[in-house]
């Protein structure tokens, strides 16, 4: 999972920095060196298995990401450039509350204090606890999306931003809202995370049709490609909590899609507005008789988007659609209402854009797209086309990933559920009794039997110091936590629902896990 979102922004960055080469011709080096922190916030959240690393890395991004819009952006820069920080800074600060109470938590179960996901992956976290806990990581990662309601800085800093930003915005730091939800809100917080799938589906599912509607009505081009957004995050968001490997599956390949067509699509509009120096619409008209290699490269990317057959959109769109369907009809056909939508807005800013006639006067001196300009669409054009072609070159890469966290969420909920209903999970500990209790068993470093490991050389695992008959060894493998009667490791046929085998929960989290 982290693999892609890493290579998606070695090459925007990249990608980014040249496109500024004759857009920015004052205090270069100051924008070059928060380019590169920029870049280093994002991977350092992408790399982290450290939740505290991962917040440090996550408030770090904020930095660059302000001065970037406030020092070189438009008119109105300082509005969004503020805006845009103090949104995100009120979701990160429930999200430090949460960390730190995991923190404190590890130590009243395990006596250590830890930082390191796959340490707290082995804490049995009360249902009641996990609600709260799964509450302040999702609002911080629905902003980061961002989700509707929370997406009113997105358009503003879009706006507002230079067209490198607007490329690492949307092609990348989009992307950290639902890697969390992937990387730390499904496998800590199983219980919840299943709990929470009506609301943040609907939640999806709205986003996707009002950021179509509000596009359609917009007449900057950035503004409109800005809301295009919060409609393509919606199916990201939906394919992710389908729990199924079609959704998720899905839902991964929409993050590289959306920053590869919507990267390319800031690209192209930067690219005309250093010519007429305006994002407005009705501004231009005709110029594909002018510029016709700029609108070979437009239209690739605007189907792109609107997810033509043949190109990397259709897939990901596709597959969520297929996930969604397996687990709410109704959901996935709101959801299919956003795809035409999105053909409707695109195509009729294209055709206002690129066909007509050139009433213009100043579009008759534009002139096409120079070397330096077509290298640097030239990457992502091709991913578009190797996607849609051939989109087992990833798909074939994510599947185990997938299967893994299904597995790693259903294991996990199975177990904690078992330890509720036993009476040994405490709302404010966790289990084990209250966490004021002086005779609450010390847990104590042990073999846990080896067929509870995933494979050779699993770690030892965490068990009380006397523990009942029951008590289910958890390994300290990041794979999760191997339930089963007498260590055999193996999810109990009752857990997963009418499938009845461990395989079942590769498409699919069962009924209720």
């Amino acid at each position: 999972i982290s693999l892609f979102m890493v290579l998606l922004t070695t090459l925007l960055t990249a990608i980014a920095i040249l496109s500024s080469w004759t857009a920015v011709t004052e205090r270069v080096k100051e924008y070059m060196i928060f380019m590169l922190l920029l870049e280093t916030g994002m991977l350092g959240v992408f790399v982290s298995l450290n939740v505290f690393l991962f917040y440090v890395f996550w408030e770090a991004m904020l930095i660059p990401m302000y001065f970037l819009i406030g020092i070189w952006g438009g008119p109105r820069r300082i509005y969004a450039a503020v805006k845009f920080f103090l949104y995100t800074m009120a979701g990160s600060l429930l999200m430090l509350v949460a960390i730190l109470s995991l923190y404190f938590l590890n130590y009243r179960h395990t006596g250590q204090y830890e930082f390191d996901l796959p340490q707290l992956l082995q804490l049995p976290i009360a249902p009641e606890l996990q609600f709260w806990l799964f509450l302040a990581f999702a609002l911080s990662f629905a902003i980061k999306v961002p989700m509707f309601p929370f997406h009113t800085w997105l358009p503003d800093a879009h706006v507002e931003a230079p067209t490198a930003g607007s490329v690492i915005l949307a092609g990348v730091l989009l992307k950290m809202g639902t890697y969390g939800f992937l990387r730390f809100c499904l496998p800590l917080f199983p219980q919840a995370s299943l709990e929470f799938i009506p609301l943040i589906s609907a939640l999806a599912v709205i986003g996707i049709i009002y950021g179509a509607l509000v596009a359609m009505v917009q007449q900057d081009i950035k503004s409109l490609v800005a809301y295009s957004s919060v409609s393509h995050l919606g199916f990201v968001m939906l394919g992710i909590f389908a729990f199924n490997l079609q959704g998720i599956e899905g839902g991964l390949l929409q993050m590289v899609n959306h920053g590869l067509s919507t990267g390319a699509l800031f690209l192209i509009i930067g690219m005309i507005y250093e010519r007429r120096h305006t994002r407005l619409i009705h501004e231009y008209g005709g110029l594909s008789r002018q510029i016709p290699v700029f609108g070979v490269f437009f239209m690739i990317a605007t189907l792109s988007s609107i997810g033509l057959p043949g190109l990397n959109g259709f897939v990901g769109e596709f597959l969520v659609l297929v996930g969604v369907f397996k687990a709410n009809v109704i959901a996935a056909v709101l959801a299919a209402t956003g795809v035409i939508l999105a053909a409707v807005y695109m195509l009729w800013m294209f055709q206002r854009v690129m066909f007509g006639p050139l009433t213009n006067p100043a579009n008759r001196e534009l002139r096409d797209l120079n070397e330096r300009e077509v290298i640097l669409l030239v990457p992502l054009v091709v991913g578009m086309l190797i996607i849609g072609i051939y989109p087992q070159v990833l798909l074939g890469k994510m599947e185990p990933s997938v299967n893994h966290l299904l597995q790693q969420v259903s294991q996990r909920a199975a177990w904690i559920e078992q330890l509720d209903k036993a009476g040994k999970l405490n709302a404010s500990m966790g289990i084990w009794g209250s966490p004021d209790s002086e005779t609450s068993p010390v847990p104590q470093r042990v073999d846990a039997p080896s067929a509870a490991a995933p494979d050779e050389g699993a770690g030892p695992s965490w068990e009380a110091s006397s523990p009942p008959s029951n008590q289910i060894p958890m390994s300290t493998q990041p794979i999760g936590l191997q339930v089963g009667p007498e260590g055999s490791g193996a999810l109990p046929p009752e857990k997963l629902g009418d499938r009845g085998q461990e395989t079942g929960n590769r498409d699919e989290v069962s009924e209720r896990y």
